[in-house]
């Protein structure tokens, strides 16, 4: 499985901006989803988890409210939709696919990680 993430950029605090990623491979909706985020000087952290069916979604509580994780399975893609930015969540985003269809905040449980997306939220 290859992680293409796309859709980042510069935006001032209050904006919004949706990231996508793109699957590669066969059974995509059968892979849990997740995003995750890494900030300078900080370790990566979950933000926002879907299972293959898209039922199920859980988010890290600072962006409860303000994203929204989504998948489109007939196109092997899963979103971020990220309203209401704030200069803390300045990060490099990642997208990563689990082999269980789940949603789950343990990174170990990720098997396939896609590189980066830079988001910058200025204040």
């Amino acid at each position: 499985v290859q992680l293409q993430a796309s859709g980042g950029g510069l935006v001032q605090a209050g904006g919004s901006l949706m990231l996508s990623c793109a699957a590669s491979g066969r059974a995509f909706s059968s892979y849990g989803m997740g995003w995750f985020r890494q900030a300078p000087e900080k370790e990566r952290e979950f933000v926002a988890t879907i299972s293959g069916s898209g039922v199920r979604t859980y988010y890290t509580e600072p962006v409860k409210g303000r994203f929204t994780i989504s998948r489109d399975n007939a196109k092997n893609t899963v979103y971020l939709q990220m309203n209401s930015l704030k200069f803390e969540d300045t990060a490099v985003y990642y997208c990563a696919a689990s082999l269980w269809d789940s949603a789950t905040p343990v990174s170990a449980e990720y098997s396939y990680w896609g590189r980066g997306t830079q988001v910058t939220v200025s204040s």
